[in-house]
């Protein structure tokens, strides 16, 4: 077997593992199943009674709708990349220890949360289209994936900076909220939009469900977005894992020590 394949060996091992842990918890399907039709119709049934705004060409209603919508993609992305990285750091470590390559494990997580991404932002698409047609489908879910996608950086950004899972969600839960809010154009920032997550997905996706539009200006934002995003996570994660073996004490070495032959406590 040639580096190549066994890379790729590596790559599918850790991405299966990855799904079938989301896949096997109850919790995270409930989440992905439940909540982006709640919040697509809460939020717009939240906006509804609200009065039409003078520099704001979008109905009330329709504006929570398209909020829900990416609030529920970004959050339920956000949420699995930092539940992600919370239950599997020892494992991760170990893994690092036996071998396993740091870039790999990192590739295979965010792969994981792409897939999960597509799903979630195929059911707010889905919902959303019950009351708001949009004028470019495939448009609006690439600008969900997007979002999706930075999330689930976020997330993992948070995991590994934060390896807590309370005080994680609660960060990622009023990031998320306040980004969806502050970067609709719902109310008056004075630039301070321009620094959220958020800041090119949200117009992408408005542009693309109300206009049909995909404006190249926001999409380059959003890109760049992810790949500065992609950097601050790739280096918080592997110095996270990247801990293993480093003869600080984090984790024995894998030539002796229990946890090299019994596969007992990792410290």
């Amino acid at each position: 077997m040639t580096t190549a394949d066994r890379a790729v060996a590596r790559f599918g091992v850790g991405l299966r593992s990855t799904l079938l842990a989301a896949l096997r918890s109850p919790t995270a399907l409930a989440l992905l199943v439940a909540l982006p039709p709640l919040v697509v119709v809460g939020y717009a049934e939240a906006m509804a009674g609200f009065p039409r705004l003078p520099f704001v060409e979008t109905v009330p209603k329709t504006a929570g709708r398209l909020n829900g919508a990416l609030f529920a993609t970004a959050f339920l992305a956000g949420l699995l990349g930092l539940f992600q990285v919370v239950s599997a750091a020892r494992a991760d470590r170990r893994l690092v220890v036996a071998g396993y390559p740091r870039a790999t494990l990192f590739v295979a997580r965010l792969t994981s949360v792409l897939v999960v991404v597509a799903v979630a932002a195929a059911l707010s698409l889905a919902t959303l289209w019950f009351g708001v047609a949009p004028e470019a489908p495939l448009a609006a879910f690439g600008s969900l994936l997007l979002a999706g996608l930075t999330y689930g950086l976020v997330g993992v950004l948070v995991g590994s900076v934060l390896p807590r899972e309370l005080e994680g969600s609660l960060v990622l839960v009023t990031l998320a909220d306040m980004d969806a809010i502050l970067s609709s154009g719902l109310v008056e920032t004075k630039g301070l939009a321009s620094f959220t997550p958020l800041h090119a997905a949200n117009p992408l996706f408005r542009a693309a469900v109300l206009d049909g539009t995909l404006p190249s200006d926001e999409l380059r934002a959003g890109l760049a977005t992810v790949a500065g995003l992609a950097v601050l996570t790739a280096v918080a994660y592997l110095r996270l894992v990247g801990t293993a073996g480093s003869g600080d004490g984090t984790v024995e070495s894998a030539g002796d020590g229990p946890a090299a032959d019994t596969g007992g406590d990792v410290r």
